[in-house]
């Protein structure tokens, strides 16, 4: 076993023996489409066009003032009452008729228990639907956005880019935070093609979608 381990590493190393240990970040190739192409109304239909067929559910307003209040039609829609944020959160967004939890390094335990989160996020991707998170502030720590069923999440305007890299750049690359990217309701299939939601996270978004 071990000459054979040393037969299949030699060949290994003389396959790459003539390669650098590593390419300067400058010279690696960036053929992909790096920037959009589209205009901001058009960035923005392909967006809602996109989370709407991921079945994710859209609520537009047009100011700050208006977050809570779509906040709470979200929560009654799905027939919840009370929701989980964390202590970064904007006061001035939550909803006024509704039970607010606040996270305070809860136990798994009590997440699987409670039925809807609330976060901000990074950004937002219309070319693939996807919404990214960093994990920090008023977008929660990972779990509190995998567990519960229901995610409502608050994205400005502005915050729409067209392409991931433009999204990726938005971010500065100095934060050493957990990111998760969201492309509608967590949903697979299994080996028959059977779609199951809520596997790997919450099986309904909700995305409430405010600004000029």
């Amino acid at each position: 076993m071990s000459d054979a381990r040393e037969v299949i590493l030699g060949r290994i190393r003389a396959a790459v023996g003539g390669a650098p240990d590593r390419v300067a970040y400058d010279q690696i190739g960036r053929e992909y489409q790096r920037k959009g192409s589209l205009d901001r109304e058009a960035c923005l239909h392909l967006l809602k066009d996109r989370l709407l067929d991921y079945d994710s559910e859209i609520l537009e307003v047009g100011s700050e003032a208006e977050i809570g209040g779509a906040v709470e039609e979200a929560l009654r829609r799905a027939g919840e009452h009370s929701v989980l944020v964390a202590e970064a959160f904007p006061k001035n967004w939550l909803p006024s008729a509704a039970e607010v939890v606040v996270d305070a390094a809860l136990a798994t335990e009590q997440l699987d228990g409670l039925g809807t989160v609330l976060t901000t996020c990074e950004a937002a991707v219309a070319a693939t639907g996807t919404i990214i998170l960093v994990h920090e502030g008023a977008q929660g720590r990972r779990a509190v956005t995998l567990l519960p069923d229901h995610h409502i999440c608050v994205l400005a305007r502005q915050q729409v880019v067209e392409t991931v890299p433009e999204a990726l750049a938005a971010i500065s690359s100095s934060r050493r935070m957990a990111m998760t990217t969201i492309s509608g309701p967590s949903a697979t299939s299994d080996i028959e093609m059977t779609r199951i939601r809520g596997v790997h996270g919450p099986r309904r978004l909700s995305v409430v979608l405010y600004g000029e």
